[in-house]
């Protein structure tokens, strides 16, 4: 049997209130290449779950994007489009040296999550995150964003780090997180750990 591709968000995604989990922003982590400016939701539509309406210069949101550990944050960011040499990534040290890792404060986020039986029920499978084209996923947050129970983003499965989570927020959650801490990445708590599980090396 031929696998099909993801198809389009059935409209009950946007019609029908599912029950959202509550997260709050102490659990997520972000990594930026900037020392400023973060929480950072963007809208250019060079990302899975950005805002269709970028093409007609009418973004629908900003998108905000992190991770439920380092170890996601880093593989959904400075390993994104790394390809590993012999089982290792050579990742120049300006990058690491020049990305910072983010924690945030504030209100419990809701947020619907879209793994597991959901997904299913709603037509969809791994290829949400797993596809190459950005088309049909932006498609599927844009019906997140348009349902009544005004979720303030969704889970993922990250497609970097198989086994764990990210996190889509849209920009109405902003008021809801704030900048708690952050630190260089190679400063932060856990990094030594997460470079040798995914083998980095400076160069």
């Amino acid at each position: 049997m031929t696998a099909l591709p993801i198809a389009p968000p059935p409209r009950i995604l946007s019609t029908e209130k599912w029950r959202p989990s509550r997260v709050l922003p102490q659990r997520l982590y972000r990594i930026s290449g900037y020392s400023f400016g973060e929480p950072y939701f963007g809208r250019s539509g060079g990302n899975r779950f950005d805002a269709p309406g970028w093409k007609f210069n009418k973004a629908e949101y900003g998108a905000c994007y992190l991770g439920y550990t380092l170890e996601v944050a880093m593989a959904e960011s400075i390993l994104h489009d790394q390809m590993p040499i012999d089982g290792k990534f050579l990742i120049a040290n300006t990058v690491l040296q020049s990305s910072y890792v983010y924690r945030f404060t504030g209100d419990s986020l809701l947020l619907l999550n879209l793994t597991g039986a959901l997904l299913k029920k709603l037509s969809g499978h791994g290829d949400l995150t797993g596809t190459s084209s950005y088309g049909v996923p932006q498609q599927w947050a844009l019906a997140v964003f348009n349902n009544p129970a005004r979720y303030d983003g969704f889970i993922y499965a990250s497609r970097h780090a198989t086994l764990g989570k990210a996190v889509m927020l849209f920009d109405r959650a902003e008021a809801k997180i704030t900048q708690a801490a952050f630190t260089p990445l190679i400063e932060t708590p856990g990094y030594a750990k997460a470079a040798k599980q995914f083998a980095i090396v400076g160069m």
